[in-house]
């Protein structure tokens, strides 16, 4: 036992990776030891943290690089979770100042940037959408441009793919005319990524994310929300009134499978070209998901009503081909349809033998 006021220390100094352990050997002599831990791990900044996949996405990188490790950022408070089990800053993306501020702290190497309007709330204010969703990306990039971060992932969305496209099995290249705000920005935002990539060397990886499935936080205000609000209507009123019509299929992924393929693709070596990768598990209809959530609440009756969102799921395809993300970084997905209802009646505590 050392005395009280001997007690081994460890420190981080966080801007040069070093870990200072400060010890005493046999003969009370203190000793200094510099050890580089950069092989370890690097600080990494979620920024939307508080969002539906931010959060999950936050959680699962700080169990695989640690706690302390991984920055948790919004423009307001969020998960208790998130909050708690690890560094939380509030951040607003679209001043450049304050994510600099937050990368010097941190000495942070690598960014996920998941702040967003989404779909629905876009069509309602489409110049508040368009100054979030650009500008928070061009801060980023910039910043990247600037040296002091090495890595970023930004989602896309299949909102890139407009009336034009293909509806079915939409492939990587294609006809790409959005008629959403949402959209137009996404794909605007891909042209970006695409030349800081090629005039500065920025290493920047996306996604177009399908529907995103989850029962841990609330919907952001998507297009694709019916498909977890028909489970909290399906336990507490077995009744659930859809603002999409029953044939209205489109792609759709359960959160654990869309936050195992985004850490894969920041994990794969760096890709020469940038690419938004399309990624896909599952296409469902309301009528079909339905179907399945009857199998466990057999009572269970769905209404439809619709509104504005169905010509925004009209305009985008019922079905994406993802082969490119499952041939150059070895993507695939693990949710099917019956997988996915299962696994949120389970965590909404729906007892399932």
């Amino acid at each position: 036992m050392f005395p009280l006021d001997q007690t081994p220390k460890i420190s981080i100094n966080y801007h040069t990776r070093k870990l200072i352990f400060i010890s005493l050997n046999a003969h009370n002599l203190v000793i200094f030891a510099p050890l580089n831990f950069e092989k370890m791990t690097q600080s990494i900044l979620v920024i939307g943290a508080s969002g539906q996949i931010g959060t999950e996405l936050t959680l699962k990188l700080r169990q695989l690089y640690g706690n302390e490790h991984v920055i948790a950022s919004d423009i307001r408070n969020g998960n208790y979770d998130v909050m708690e089990s690890g560094p939380f800053e509030i951040l607003d993306v679209t001043k450049k100042e304050d994510i600099s501020r937050v990368v010097d702290k941190y000495a942070v190497k690598q960014v996920y940037l998941m702040a967003a309007m989404l779909s629905a709330i876009a069509e309602k204010r489409p110049q508040n959408a368009w100054d979030l969703n650009m500008n928070s990306l061009l801060n980023v990039l910039d910043i990247a441009k600037e040296k002091q971060i090495q890595k970023i992932f930004w989602p896309s969305s299949i909102a890139v793919f407009g009336p034009s496209s293909p509806k079915q099995n939409a492939p990587q290249k294609t006809i790409l005319e959005p008629s959403t705000v949402y959209g137009i920005s996404k794909l605007a935002g891909e042209s970006w990524c695409a030349y800081y990539q090629n005039k500065y060397g920025v290493d920047v990886r996306s996604i177009r994310y399908p529907g995103i499935i989850s029962y841990k936080t609330n919907p952001g205000g998507g297009t694709t929300d019916y498909a977890v609000e028909i489970f909290y209507a399906a336990l507490k009123r077995k009744s659930y009134t859809s603002f999409l019509n029953k044939d209205s299929y489109l792609p759709m992924m359960y959160m654990d499978d869309a936050i195992e393929a985004t850490i894969q693709l920041m994990e794969h070596e760096k890709f020469e070209d940038f690419t938004a990768y399309n990624l896909s598990a599952i296409s469902f209809s309301p009528k079909e998901i339905a179907k399945s959530i009857q199998k466990y609440i057999p009572e269970f009756t769905l209404k439809y009503k619709l509104d504005s969102r169905q010509k925004i799921a009209d305009s985008w395809p019922q079905s994406i081909d993802d082969s490119s993300a499952r041939n150059d970084w070895n993507w695939k997905h693990k949710f099917e349809l019956d997988d996915l209802v299962k696994a949120m009646l389970k965590g909404l505590h729906f007892p399932i033998s």
